[in-house]
């Protein structure tokens, strides 16, 4: 998958929202709260990111782009998901290399505009989807 192919992925896979509003029973909106954690994380998660790889820190960077991953995973956000896949492998490629705190650098100048867009987006589109739905999708 190239960055390219991210952006070929869905925004938003609402079946994934739809498992986990039945998953949680509907028990009093819960879903809900789990999407707005989402939401509210979400600026953090992509600071760390930020930080982790502006500053060569590649056992905190992988971390914080699994985090993104993993998150986004869960609530459906394939589009993000896919980018920090990406994100992840290009890491992991560095990381092979002795010029990793170099690298990192680079690849937040790579990806990172994109994954903000993309964050940017999908909180709009999850945000649309809780007023016009709030009882499910």
């Amino acid at each position: 998958m190239s960055q390219d192919d991210g952006y070929a992925l869905p925004l938003l896979d609402k079946a994934v929202l739809e498992r986990l509003r039945s998953d949680l029973d509907d028990d009093e909106g819960v879903w809900q709260v789990f999407i707005q954690d989402f939401i509210a994380n979400l600026p953090h998660r992509i600071q760390k990111v930020r930080l982790t790889f502006t500053t060569g820190d590649a056992p905190g960077a992988l971390d914080a782009i699994l985090s993104l991953k993993t998150s986004s995973q869960m609530i459906g956000a394939e589009r993000l998901a896919g980018l920090a896949l990406e994100m992840e492998r290009a890491l992991r490629t560095a990381s092979r290399g002795n010029g990793s705190a170099t690298a990192l650098p680079r690849l937040a100048a790579q990806h990172l505009r994109g994954i903000k867009q993309c964050a940017d987006q999908t909180t709009n589109l999850l945000r649309a989807l809780l007023q016009d739905r709030p009882g499910g999708f």
